[in-house]
């Protein structure tokens, strides 16, 4: 949506706006399921208890096919082979560690490249999305991609928790629904066609709270998904009411995290406000990779999805360390993303034990974030997941660590009832065990500002990329 288009929709009523909404969300709907999408979803749930052994033979041939393709009928990639055979290079294209790693900016720069001979794109699914960067991304998938994906999203994002999409769900995203200057309701849009309250991410302001809990009460909404930080802001607006209750009386079946990490102290808040379990979700546009929590706690791979390696320096890190997410798509064959770094850490879980669920997929430990969430020390170590430092006995309702320099730290903060200069003095000291002699400064703000497509960032790295030492194993927080 331009931004012209954008004025005219938001000085529009807001029963037009929603009438606007719900097309739009008819449109997505026709795109997203079908006929198959039935049985897609049984081959989902049936896949979820495979061996091992059976997932590997799944995805080799897949992979195997997905590599012949790419290497010479999607131009980006049968160009690159060939300029390695000018020089001398006579790798073999259907081992997978074979293939380079490819960056985001490639991406950004040559989206049609990407695209395998023969495809239209105005006959594709076409999504546009900024990421956590702010920079824009084109990407193109088959309706077949589509009803794939949507699959298994519907199995393993809802089927998992006890809801479907004939639910009323409470969406809180990033798309800017009203003006962002806006102080007066409504800071959301009814979408009729995907059952969908979907809200504002930028209006959760403390005073503004008791109209988005208003309107979930109004709109009947059944469960949440969205941002952790705006369900966490949500749920603190419940918290810090007078009548808590009222979170209570919504009658949620869950809320699902989606789009950033899901901290500690965020799941406990929003169980509370809410009284339903809370689960956390990992995806992404590109569908190179995903992931969901189950009902036991376990963060599921979804090896169906795409191949993910964890990697450090080039080499797979073993289970138990942090390592890049390097994906492999095994989706979207019309567009593949072949080893894509995706930008983000994760740890995978220890082999063995066993799910209480049953499930048979893989999983991960946990998520760390984004590659720049990092922090650097002088001597070389890096370190992620800085959440413990903020544990339940600070009164604050969120934090961003912001590393200026190797040796300092910004820690920009929105105090809660009870935060005193203490506190500072805890925070820094918590800090400093993790990262040695390092300055501590602090910054008390009534809101800490979004990013791009209204996401928060725990943990802010400004120095330069040319800047920071040498890499060593990433340190346990």
């Amino acid at each position: 949506m331009n931004s012209l288009t954008q004025r005219i929709y938001w000085s529009m009523p807001a029963a037009l706006r929603d009438f606007a909404a719900g097309v739009h969300g008819a449109r997505l709907t026709r795109q997203r399921y079908g006929r198959e999408t039935d049985r897609l979803m049984a081959d989902a749930l049936d896949r979820e208890h495979w061996s091992e052994e059976r997932w590997k033979e799944w995805r080799q041939a897949r992979l195997s096919k997905l590599l012949e393709l790419s290497s010479t009928k999607v131009p980006f990639y049968r160009e690159a082979w060939a300029a390695r055979r000018r020089a001398g290079d006579r790798s073999d294209p259907a081992v997978l560690q074979n293939w380079p790693l490819l960056e985001k900016d490639d991406l950004r720069r040559h989206p049609r490249a990407f695209l395998a001979e023969g495809r239209r794109p105005e006959r594709m699914v076409s999504l546009h999305t900024s990421g956590t960067s702010g920079k824009p991304l084109t990407l193109w998938r088959s309706r077949e991609t589509n009803l794939a994906w949507y699959a298994l999203f519907e199995v393993r994002s809802r089927l998992w928790h006890g809801v479907d999409r004939a639910c009323r769900w409470a969406n809180l995203g990033g798309q800017l629904v009203t003006a962002a200057g806006a102080r007066r309701p409504p800071f959301w849009v009814w979408n009729r066609g995907l059952n969908q309250l979907y809200m504002s991410s930028y209006h959760l302001a403390p005073d503004l709270l008791p109209y988005y809990l208003e309107a979930l009460q109004r709109y009947r909404i059944e469960y949440l998904y969205g941002y952790s930080s705006s369900l966490h802001a949500l749920a603190l607006g419940v918290l810090g009411s007078p009548h808590p209750e009222a979170g209570r009386a919504l009658k949620l079946r869950v809320a699902l995290t989606n789009a950033e990490p899901l901290f500690e102290g965020q799941r406990q808040a929003i169980q509370q406000a809410f009284d339903c379990p809370v689960r956390e979700t990992y995806g992404m546009a590109e569908i190179a990779s995903a992931a969901g929590e189950c009902s036991e706690g376990g963060l599921h791979e979804w090896p169906d999805a795409g191949l993910v390696e964890l990697l450090e320096e080039g080499e797979e890190v073993p289970r138990g360390q942090a390592g890049e997410v390097v994906a492999t798509g095994l989706l979207n064959a019309d567009m593949p993303l072949i080893r894509y770094r995706v930008g983000d850490r994760a740890v995978r879980a220890p082999a063995g034990a066993a799910c209480g669920c049953g499930r048979t997929l893989p999983r991960f430990e946990r998520i760390e974030g984004r590659v720049d969430d990092i922090l650097f020390t002088a001597d070389g170590r890096r370190i992620g997941r800085l959440d413990p430092v903020f544990k339940a006995d600070i009164p604050m309702k969120e934090a961003q660590i912001i590393q200026e320099a190797l040796g300092r730290l910004v820690v920009r903060y929105v105090p809660d009832a009870g935060f005193a200069r203490r506190h500072e003095y805890l925070i820094a000291q918590r800090l400093q065990e993790r990262l040695g002699a390092i300055e501590v400064a602090f910054d008390a703000v009534s809101r800490i500002p979004r990013g791009a497509n209204g996401k928060f960032r725990a943990v802010v790295c400004l120095i330069p990329p040319d800047q920071r030492p040498s890499s060593r194993p990433l340190a346990a927080p």
